[in-house]
């Protein structure tokens, strides 16, 4: 028999659900469990699944609660120095397009990690200093929408342009962020520097699908890297 608070007591019925996935757990078995009445269980059970936590009701006398475990992942077990490397490598998205999405992969790495991990983490990323933030692009991410832009585009001679653009991918090196679009102004792919689209709408368009080639990113600046999600 175990008690524990509310918070530690809904992570202990997923991981419990998890443990025996897919066999369900009857609420009377799991109050007996955590020493809780039956109603709290299922008050519990259901602020998981209000938070997104696949669990689902089984009926039948053997029925209970079942947790989709190919829709979970266990525990992220980083230890505190290796969240910290986390967050510095992160912190290089900064200068990306993918400057938010990095942050809230940042925010679920710490949410995921036991508490005591995390305030470990978060007192040695305090001793941890950066000097300057470097450039911010002024767009985010926008390959996902697959939509035809409006831009404002300055040129390395300052001459402002109206375009629409196909978007197609982005091109990264270490002072500057591009984004490679088919360019409907001048019929062909071009790469645009992010810090120089001084505005952008997102039209309605969908536009025709094109596929990037590495033979079309002919930008002077040496090897070009796919990347990939691989370590």
């Amino acid at each position: 028999m175990i008690r524990v608070n509310r918070t530690d007591r809904l992570y202990a019925l997923v991981e419990e659900l998890r443990a025996v996935a897919p066999r369900p757990r009857s609420a009377r078995w799991l109050a007996d469990r955590f020493e809780v009445s039956v109603r709290t269980v299922e008050r519990d059970i259901s602020a998981l699944q209000q938070s997104g936590t696949p669990i689902y009701a089984e009926a039948g006398r053997t029925g209970g609660y079942c947790l989709d475990k190919a829709h979970t992942m266990p525990p992220v077990n980083l230890t505190p120095a290796e969240a910290v490397a986390m967050a510095l490598a992160l912190r290089h998205l900064d200068a990306t397009p993918f400057r938010a999405e990095g942050r809230s992969a940042l925010r679920k790495l710490v949410a995921a990690m036991r508490r005591e991990d995390a305030d470990a983490a978060q007192n040695l990323a305090a001793c941890v200093h950066l000097l300057g933030s470097g450039p911010v692009p002024p767009m985010p991410h926008v390959l996902g929408i697959r939509r035809v832009l409006r831009i404002r585009y300055t040129d390395r001679e300052g001459t402002v342009t109206r375009r629409e653009i196909e978007p197609l991918g982005y091109v990264g090196k270490p002072t500057h962020w591009y984004l490679v679009a088919w360019c409907r102004l001048r019929r062909e792919i071009r790469a645009f520097r992010t810090d120089r689209i001084v505005s952008y709408s997102v039209t309605a368009e969908v536009p025709p699908l094109r596929r990037l080639r590495p033979e079309d990113l002919d930008i002077p600046y040496g090897d070009v890297d796919q990347l990939t999600l691989a370590g």
